[in-house]
């Protein structure tokens, strides 16, 4: 088993209950409390995970509860709730411990549920919600059209499409955006620095600009610019327009072999050109929340919990950057966005309270104003990419930066998502090139991925070896008897396949998909050691069809989770 990695605790059988399994044992207490305490509410049940194992599989508090109000000895009322539990299939015996608590066992019967309850949903199993769905924005990359995509904007990609992903799972109605910072400084650069080096091409004089680019790609797109009959560079706009062009045509096919898809594509430039810039800076100046001071313009984003306030407009009329970025956001809530989410890089940390000062200040005067805490970050730690012991050399290419595409050649597209995903986003990353090509348990995607095909495998044998029983992945399969499924081995699996609706239920409201990657981390682990210690195609057909049964239900979900990853789940290695 894995050890603890970034607060996910992996005691036996996992942090998390089975959602059915609970669901029934509350009935049963429910229940039993009608009876000894019927004036008492239901919703005071609760079930709790004993933290040691010989105490039972759920422990529940409620008799610790209800003795003030009932001015009852607690353990008295413990008793008394266990003798009123009604007969269950699923509850092997209930015990009181202590002053009160009430100590639960399932039995087998209980957890082999699971393993139907799995073939039968197949990929929806582990998601929630229906009817009306609530619709969310989820916005990232979002990367300034200047160059190629860094390694940082790939793991940003993978956390915001898992992201997006865990949220459809649980009933969002997803959108996924990219905004292009295509205004401003940077982009005067990036057009003067292809500019120059158009002239350098033409053999004209030229100066590079001081805050330039200077990578490779700058050369590239010069060179299309005059293969493709253009002026000698002269007009600064029409430079700028190509090369921002070429390098959003880059970008596309970079995060479409990374497997990543965006719904919608907002232009800054957009703000400026409709007006939505000077619209808000002038909504926030009717609001009473800006003041002048040294030729500036200024909002009181103290008022909102910042700890100094900031300038929109500065003396030479230019707008601070933050001041389009709450323009968009208006945006955001106007296209009747209730939640958005942002990924971005922990560089950004400074401007949440100033977006968020910005878009309380706006609506201040209306009758339900844009809440606090919106929109919601998950800021991430950039990532140091580690190949033969050394950090991988700069790219020639890029200038200054390994890039996406790079690190995807290196060692495809499955890894890389995987890996990217693999820890908490503020957290720092080492992404290890020699671990990631690896074919070892020690690299997760492929261990993960190793076990999905090896229960593909473990199928095709079992058609060859025992035709006469039939094809085990049929739908009738589903109906086996799952009774010898009892081993500690065989335990385990079941309760962690039972944990999956609960975990993706936690990463979704923590937008945590790192703790996906751990799940199914744990889950291979336990397939692999069920498989090296036991025996699955046996010749007793009873035992035989059970055992891949639960195989099959173990496929399913590595299928589930892996796909919620971007990542591929192959039937052969």
């Amino acid at each position: 088993m894995a050890p603890c990695v970034d607060g996910y605790n992996t005691r036996p059988f996992g942090p998390f209950m089975s959602a059915e399994i609970k669901s029934h044992l509350v009935e049963l207490l429910t229940r039993a409390l009608a009876k000894v305490a019927p004036q008492q509410p239901g919703s005071l049940i609760s079930l709790e995970r004993p933290k040691q194992a010989q105490h039972g599989d759920f422990s529940c508090p409620t008799a610790m509860q209800l003795a003030r109000q009932l001015k009852r000895n607690p353990r008295e009322i413990a008793l008394q709730l266990v003798a009123a539990l009604p007969p269950s299939d699923w509850l092997d015996r209930a015990e009181v411990a202590g002053s009160g608590f009430i100590n639960l066992r399932v039995k087998p019967a209980a957890r082999q549920h699971v393993v139907r309850t799995i073939l039968a949903e197949g990929r929806r199993y582990g998601s929630s919600g229906g009817g009306q769905k609530r619709m969310v924005l989820v916005e990232f990359v979002s990367a300034n059209p200047t160059g190629p995509l860094h390694v940082g904007h790939g793991r940003q990609a993978a956390i915001g499409d898992a992201i997006g992903a865990l949220l459809e799972s649980q009933g969002w109605s997803v959108t996924r955006e990219f905004y292009y910072n295509d205004a401003g400084a940077q982009i005067r650069n990036l057009g003067l620095s292809v500019q120059a080096r158009i002239r350098d091409k033409l053999g004209a004089a030229a100066e590079f600009p001081a805050d330039g680019y200077h990578g490779d790609y700058v050369r590239e797109i010069a060179e299309k610019y005059v293969n493709a009959g253009n002026s000698d560079g002269e007009g600064l706009e029409a430079v700028t327009r190509f090369a921002v062009a070429e390098l959003r045509r880059e970008q596309d096919a970079d995060l479409q072999a990374f497997g990543v898809r965006f719904d919608n594509y907002y232009l800054e430039s957009s703000l400026y050109r409709d007006g939505r810039v000077s619209g808000t800076v002038d909504a926030l100046i009717a609001t009473g929340k800006t003041f002048e001071q040294d030729g500036a313009l200024w909002l009181k984003t103290t008022e909102y919990g910042d700890d100094k306030d900031r300038v929109m407009r500065k003396s030479d009329g230019t707008y601070t950057y933050f001041v389009p970025d709450v323009a968009y956001h208006l945006t955001k809530w106007e296209r009747g966005y209730a939640r958005a989410i942002n990924i971005q890089g922990s560089d950004h940390h400074g401007t949440v309270v100033r977006v968020r000062a910005g878009l309380r200040a706006v609506s201040s005067s209306w009758e339900h104003g844009i809440a606090a805490g919106y929109p919601d970050y998950v800021l991430h730690k950039m990532v140091t990419v580690m190949k033969g012991g050394e950090e991988m050399k700069i790219s020639k290419r890029a200038g200054s930066y390994v890039t996406l595409r790079e690190l995807i050649d290196e060692v495809g597209r499955d890894a890389t998502r995987f890996f990217l995903v693999s820890r908490k986003a503020d957290t720092e990353f080492v992404f290890d090139v020699d671990l990631a090509t690896s074919q070892s348990e020690e690299n997760p995607v492929y261990y993960v991925q190793y076990a999905h095909a090896r229960i593909c495998s473990l199928m095709e044998q079992s058609r060859a070896q025992f035709p006469e029983a039939g094809d085990p992945e049929v739908p009738a399969a589903g109906n086996a008897d799952l009774g010898p499924l009892t081993s500690a081995r065989e335990i385990a699996l079941l309760q962690r396949l039972g944990e999956y609706p609960e975990m993706l239920e936690n990463a979704c409201a923590e937008l945590a998909p790192h703790q996906v990657a751990f799940y199914l981390r744990e889950l291979a682990g336990e397939f692999h050691s069920y498989y090296n210690a036991e025996r699955i195609l046996v010749p007793e057909t009873l035992l035989r069809m059970a055992r891949l049964t639960l195989c099959l239900a173990v496929r399913q979900v590595l299928g589930n989770g892996l796909s919620l990853l971007g990542v591929s789940q192959p039937a052969k290695m």
